[in-house]
């Protein structure tokens, strides 16, 4: 029988590409917090992952490289963060403490996906193996 890989881990492989990507995009709102008019972003990790469930579930099987994909292949939506603080008058809507904060956070949840695929494929190679090393 048959492992699909995919099935076994692509969902949680996706988390980490959103989380990697949404990284990128925090490091860019503290790398640009003081310039003026520069408008913070995010990515909705809900919203991604949502796409990529969806994804997985009505991907269309292509029998040729030159068909066109049945599925898209995007990360997630890139958005303008609300401010939550007032406009400091040079239009930044960077709050760098908000923003350091998702960066941990979002690394955390970066570390415990990570965590969570390094088991599955112990365990996996365990089975293999008949757990002898």
């Amino acid at each position: 029988m048959a492992i699909n890989l995919d099935k076994l881990m692509g969902f949680h492989h996706k988390a980490l590409q959103v989380r990697t990507d949404r990284m990128e995009v925090i490091a860019g709102n503290l790398a640009n917090a003081n310039t003026p008019g520069y408008k913070a972003r995010d990515i909705d990790f809900q919203k991604a992952m949502k796409s990529a469930q969806h994804s997985r579930d009505h991907n269309l099987t292509r029998t040729n490289d030159n068909h066109i994909k049945g599925a898209m292949q995007g990360t997630g939506e890139l958005q303008f963060r609300i401010p939550n603080q007032p406009d400091t008058g040079d239009g930044n809507t960077v709050d760098v403490q908000i923003e350091r904060n998702t960066f941990l956070d979002n690394g955390l949840r970066y570390q415990a996906g990570m965590e969570f695929l390094n088991g599955k494929i112990k365990s996996m190679k365990k089975a293999i193996t008949g757990g002898q090393q």
